[in-house]
């Protein structure tokens, strides 16, 4: 491939649901006064995060423990979401170009029973459940009996997701896998507009319930193409790690590195670190939201962003010239917030490679979009219809 970019490889690292202060329009949301990062540096009495810190994190607000240093490794700024929602899928598809106008239907009071009914018929199974509730909290109310009568727990959260929970020994993985794209199918009718429907297999006993990695999304298609899409055809890698292939259903990706963790989505990125291609590798770091902002838990929050941080520096090591890493977020959950929904904020924009000399303040983004355009504005691909690139910025 003749050269055609100044980047060869661009690492793009998504730290789900790591919100950095209320974005403007938070109050429409009643997201007055969230900020993610901010409240969990407060109940940790500080956050220790060295390597983050270094690369300017401390530029863009108050976080207690982190410095704001004078001279930072990165280029900094943050951005607001020009989309009309707060949602994983909303943040990830507005990174990569889109603006999303009408936001994915939630369940606060369950699904209609008209879909339940449907999804019973269509999978031969009862349904119980059919409620918002935490993963594991709806395992210890519902799984005995779900091992008992092989009924399927149904239950959403404050996301667009239906999700089906089911013992492994009971239904078996092909099963649920079926009965999951049943429900994709009948959850495609604009009265419902599901984001996703996530299968969510466990094993185990009363009081000792586990939830397995060999969870599965299916989600809604992208409604126009992205800049993975335009960097797919034009022969550049598309690298998909942790759930990225779930969030865009496989559009615009060459190659896809399922996670079990955060951890496991550090080692996934080192390891393509590590291969030789020409594109982008974009990571999502699920455990932030999905384990401790949505549960409520500032000091697990805090802890894992620590140990997130502590990986940083393998990444430094493996970066070559030629190499662009850029660290956000896709929305907040701020974990001191009311509910357990995802929080209207800004997030962080951490744009680093090794060569260069004068780190500057890259400012307010008025959309993810920004990213996206500047992924395809770098390998002289369509650029997308929203989002400016800092590209130039950079040089």
């Amino acid at each position: 491939m003749t050269k055609n970019y100044d980047y060869k490889r661009i690492f793009l690292v998504v730290l789900d649901s790591v919100g950095i202060g209320e974005a403007p329009d938070a109050d429409k949301f009643g997201d007055t006064g969230a900020n993610t990062l901010g409240h969990i540096a407060e109940k940790m009495d500080g956050l220790h995060m060295p390597n983050m810190e270094k690369l300017g994190l401390g530029k863009l607000g108050q976080f207690n423990g982190i410095k704001n240093v004078q001279a930072p490794l990165a280029h900094y700024g943050k951005m607001e979401e020009a989309s009309n929602g707060k949602d994983t899928m909303t943040g990830h598809w507005e990174i990569m170009g889109l603006y999303i106008d009408t936001p994915f239907r939630t369940f606060p009071d369950g699904f209609p029973q008209e879909l339940i009914g449907e999804l019973e018929e269509r999978s031969g199974r009862k349904i119980i459940g059919n409620k918002p509730a935490s993963g594991t909290e709806i395992l210890d109310e519902l799984a005995e009996e779900h091992v008992n009568t092989g009924a399927l727990i149904v239950y959403t959260s404050a996301d667009s997701v239906l999700q089906i929970a089911a013992h492994e020994d009971v239904v078996p993985l092909e099963e649920l896998y079926n009965i999951c794209k049943i429900a994709r199918e009948l959850t495609l009718d604009e009265k419902y507009m599901v984001g996703r429907i996530i299968a969510r297999p466990f094993v185990g006993e009363p009081g000792a319930w586990k939830r397995t990695p060999n969870r599965h999304d299916y989600a809604l298609k992208p409604f126009d193409r992205t800049v993975m899409n335009e960097l797919k055809d034009a022969n550049y890698d598309s690298l998909a790690i942790g759930k990225i292939s779930d969030i865009y259903d496989g559009e615009g990706i060459t190659e896809e590195l399922r996670t079990t963790s955060n951890m496991d989505g550090m080692d996934k990125l080192i390891e393509t670190l590590e291969m030789d291609f020409t594109g982008i590798s974009f990571l999502n770091l699920v455990d932030f939201d999905a384990i401790y902002g949505h549960r409520r838990d500032p000091i697990g929050y805090g802890k894992a962003l620590e140990e997130y941080d502590k990986r940083l520096p393998e990444v430094f090591d493996k970066l070559q010239e030629g190499d662009l890493l850029i660290i956000t977020a896709d929305h907040g959950n701020d974990p001191v917030h009311h509910g357990t929904d995802h929080t209207r904020e800004y997030v962080p924009l951490i744009v680093f490679d090794k060569e260069q000399q004068e780190p500057k303040d890259l400012g307010v983004r008025k959309t993810f979009a920004d990213i996206g355009a500047t992924v395809a504005d770098n390998f002289n691909v369509k650029m997308p219809q929203y989002g400016k690139s800092f590209l130039e910025n950079l040089k």
